[in-house]
């Protein structure tokens, strides 16, 4: 049985794979994760944990001594590389790309074999964009839905954050925090579409992963919403 780690800036999700097939997950938000949060599954037997982390050194670290204190085994750890598979790196130094961006756009093009568009929403919302023979072309970076709120909210003194405000609706707001909300779900909807008719225009295939992931689907109608992309690469970046 293999453990798979995908570790966020804002949650740490994990599921078990027998067989090629995933019989258990679950998830912890990052900031919670402490050495006893894997404790529940040291009744498994575990034979390799794969990890993908963008939480830091010091989660790495915890990590290696959980694996070792439950399983006697070290973690394996996915690395932004230049190339894996057919995917092509555009980064000079592809360790400055984040490791979950690389996990992404590898799992979208062995599922596509194609040109692929690849957002995840996360905290921040990346948009790459890879070739119909794997050549990276490059990509952006943009606040996420929560960041592009709490960033107005936290900067001007006069706005309080509203968590009965629905950030779900796109109609201008009539008070400040209805305004700030809307603006940010008006914002993501716009991408969303801008990105379903780039996709559209160019005939690439759409991927979507992420904590807002399936918000962000349902806003571009289009294209496939997987909330285990990043999860599905591990085996062969890792082991590449």
């Amino acid at each position: 049985m293999i453990l798979e780690i995908d570790a966020g800036n804002t949650f740490i999700k994990w599921r078990l794979v027998c067989n090629n097939t995933a019989v258990q997950s679950g998830a912890v938000r990052t900031p919670l994760f402490e050495p006893g949060s894997f404790d529940t599954l040291a009744e498994y037997a575990i034979q390799q944990v794969l990890a993908g982390s963008v939480a830091g050194v010091e989660f790495e670290r915890a990590l290696v001594d959980v694996c070792e204190r439950l399983w006697s085994l070290t973690p394996l750890f996915a690395r932004t590389q230049s190339l894996c598979g057919r995917v092509k790196n555009s980064y000079a130094d592809p360790s400055k790309m984040g490791v979950d961006r690389w996990l992404a756009m590898v799992a979208a093009y062995d599922r596509a074999e194609c040109q692929v568009i690849v957002v995840d929403c996360g905290s921040a919302i990346t948009i790459d964009f890879v070739s119909k023979d794997g050549q990276h072309d490059g990509g952006y970076i943009i606040p996420g839905l929560r960041l592009m709120q709490e960033s107005l909210l936290r900067n001007t003194a006069q706005v309080r954050f509203d968590e009965s405000v629905s950030n779900l609706l796109y109609v201008p707001g009539t008070n400040t925090a209805e305004a700030v909300m809307h603006g940010a779900a008006f914002t993501l909807n716009g991408l969303a579409l801008s990105i379903r008719q780039k996709a559209d225009a160019e005939g690439a295939q759409l991927f979507i992963t992420g904590g807002d992931g399936a918000l962000f689907h349902k806003m571009a109608g289009a294209g496939q919403y997987l909330p285990d992309l990043v999860l599905e690469a591990l085996p062969k970046v890792c082991l590449s």
